[in-house]
């Protein structure tokens, strides 16, 4: 029989329908998903686990596994899966991405030894979900399509090295005042997040692969915000670009509290750029 280690996605609050919640739902490896509780302290948090091959999860095996991107989505996207699951019925914590314990007892023993930070954390995240917003810069681009200035349109007298550089100038003024612009937008939404959120967290800013859509993302934040009010900060944060043309704000949500759940024992982990587009 193969070695087995157990995979922990999130620390949650117990409650009615919880188990039957999580019956027919594959994590990591296909494995299915069981609470694990200190029977020590009922009513105290629980955990979420499954039980995954030893040898895909060992450190060594990990740091190489790691760089295998097709095997880390599959897993990016069953961990993200089950806590989107558990997100629907109770608090989560989730904890980082590939989390492993020897075995359900050193789960119990984290879950006893860390029970107050894990239900103060718990109470301080009721009530709330994540919110992601992104800001973007999207450049005006010239004739051509191509955003490079030319040395055409010298009818003024100016050489074609002069009106190039005129160009370059003015394209140079150009993204100054949209970057201005975009800093005035993240002031805005900041102001909002300050009166309706219960926390504002900062990523950097996406690049390369994990960028989605057109234009530059220059802000990726997130707010912790409490049910029932999405609608109005979303209504409020779009707004937020009223009057700066070359901004655009994307909202997207509502995700698990992954920005807001680092305790000692419940490092947030990244979320997924397979499956969380705020990351």
């Amino acid at each position: 029989m193969t070695d087995e280690v157990s995979y922990a996605y999130a620390v949650v609050r117990t409650g009615p329908g919880l188990t039957s919640a999580l019956e027919g739902v594959e994590g990591v490896a296909g494995a299915a998903v069981r609470l694990v509780v200190d029977d020590r302290s009922p009513g105290s948090p629980a955990a979420t686990v499954s039980s995954v091959p030893a040898e895909d999860f060992r450190e060594s095996a990990l740091r190489r596994r790691l760089e295998d991107l097709d095997w880390l989505e599959s897993v990016a996207r069953a961990h993200h899966t089950v806590i989107e699951v558990l997100s629907r019925h109770t608090t989560v914590l989730p904890l980082r991405l590939a989390t492993v314990y020897l075995d359900d007892r050193r789960v119990e023993a984290m879950l006893r030894q860390e029970a107050d930070d894990l239900s103060a954390a718990l109470a301080r995240l009721a009530g709330h979900l994540e919110w992601g917003v992104k800001i973007y810069v999207e450049p005006q681009r010239d004739a051509e399509g191509d955003g490079a200035p030319t040395a055409a349109g010298t009818a003024d007298g100016l050489s074609p090295g002069r009106a190039y550089l005129r160009a370059r100038r003015a394209q140079r003024h150009s993204r100054e005042e949209l970057y201005r612009a975009a800093r005035q937008a993240a002031e805005r939404v900041e102001a909002i997040g300050a009166v309706m959120a219960a926390g504002h967290a900062r990523h950097r800013a996406q690049q390369g692969q994990l960028a989605v859509g057109t234009g530059e993302n220059v802000v990726n934040d997130a707010y912790l915000l409490p049910n029932g009010t999405a609608a109005e900060f979303r209504a409020r944060v779009l707004e937020a670009v009223e009057g700066l043309p070359g901004v655009r704000i994307d909202v997207t949500g509502p995700w698990a509290p992954y920005s807001f759940a680092a305790t000692s024992a419940a490092p947030a982990g990244p979320r997924s750029p397979a499956t969380d587009p705020t990351s």
